[in-house]
């Protein structure tokens, strides 16, 4: 006897599996997704395993126990992720890389409608920012709260961009979704049980990033977290493991990009601005996060980046983001066919 978990085919509701599977007594028991019902966790034999492998009403059979079966891979492409950006969808997770770049904190409108009308020049779609500042130092400073809130939506309505920017209380969650189009989640709260199940529950997508020691099973039950509350759209991003080498923020984990394509299919995205601590570094580790695969890179960037109040070293000036972005259209021409017939 093994034990799997089935998942439902797109489109497929519980009604829908065939009778065959009932028939086979696995006595399947239910994994919920926000009150949808889109997997079953059984243990079967050998006969009951082939049928389940070939009811259309199944897209894909897990073998074994698997803790996150709800962010697990179900196909070979990527479980892409829409944003709305006024009557227009635009697609984490799809045929080409995206970049998300803004300040690492909101200072102005000034500094930040500098930035957003460098980004749209270039075909951007997405602005971060920080409003909510989590600090080692208690005297750093830690974001406007909701005034940046607000530049961020006034600004990113401005030039037709959407809002990424992160959570760092529960009780924010609403007040934060009410300005944003997609709610971040930091490296030190990835494990904030009760942070995961706010930020799920009102329906924005969600970017997780990976804490500094976490493993990629941990980062991916964090996941499960949020798609087992209710979060229907979840992108992954590596931004660093903690290392041992001073001359780097932190040690910028890429092997993490082609290890997780084997476990899940939701989006991945890579943040080098907090992976390395380097301005210099930056641009070199955006295209190398492209040439291993992932969906997009989050970057920091600044009119002044030496007098910026938040992250000033690392922040690229506007002036290196045409260059950012030709290296990641560029990089993705040449490796995505290849990668993409590798996975196949």
């Amino acid at each position: 006897m093994k034990h799997c978990v089935f998942l439902l085919a797109q489109g497929h509701l519980p009604s829908a599996l065939s009778s065959e599977i009932v028939r086979i007594g696995a006595e399947p028991r239910a994994l919920e997704e926000g009150g949808a019902i889109i997997a079953y966790s059984a243990t079967v034999d050998e006969a009951a395993l082939a049928l389940l492998r070939g009811t259309p009403s199944v897209a894909r059979v897990l073998e074994g126990p698997t803790p996150h079966p709800l962010a697990a891979r179900r196909s070979l492409g990527t479980r892409a992720v829409d944003v709305s950006i006024g009557p227009e969808l635009v697609r984490l997770g799809g045929e080409q890389p995206v970049v998300i770049a803004g300040p690492c904190a909101v200072e102005s409108e000034a500094q930040l409608e500098a930035c957003a009308r460098a980004i749209a020049a270039l075909g951007g779609r997405f602005l971060r920012g920080g409003a909510y500042k989590p600090r080692t130092s208690p005297y750093a400073f830690a974001g406007e709260g909701e005034r940046a809130l607000e530049l961020l939506r006034v600004v990113a309505d401005r030039h037709r961009l959407a809002v990424v920017t992160e959570v760092l209380d529960p009780r924010d969650a609403e007040r934060v979704a009410r300005f944003a189009d997609v709610l971040q989640i930091g490296a030190r709260t990835m494990s904030d049980f009760a942070l995961l199940r706010a930020v799920a529950a009102v329906g924005k997508p969600v970017l997780l990033k990976r804490a500094p020691s976490a493993t990629l099973e941990e980062w991916l039950l964090s996941a499960e977290h949020l798609l087992h509350a209710g979060a229907r759209d979840v992108v992954l991003c590596e931004r660093g493991v903690r290392g041992f080498d001073p001359a780097a923020r932190n040690l910028l984990d890429l092997a993490a990009v082609p290890l997780l394509r084997q476990r899940t299919d939701l989006p991945i995205f890579v943040d080098p601005s907090h992976g390395t601590g380097v301005r210099k570094a930056v641009l070199p580790m955006a295209a190398a996060a492209v040439a291993a695969g992932a969906d997009g890179v989050l970057v920091e960037c600044h009119p002044d980046a030496g007098v910026a109040r938040s992250d000033g070293p690392q922040a690229l000036p506007l002036a290196a983001l045409p260059r950012l972005f030709g290296l990641v259209q560029g990089i993705s021409a040449l490796v995505r066919p290849s990668l993409d017939a590798a996975a196949e």
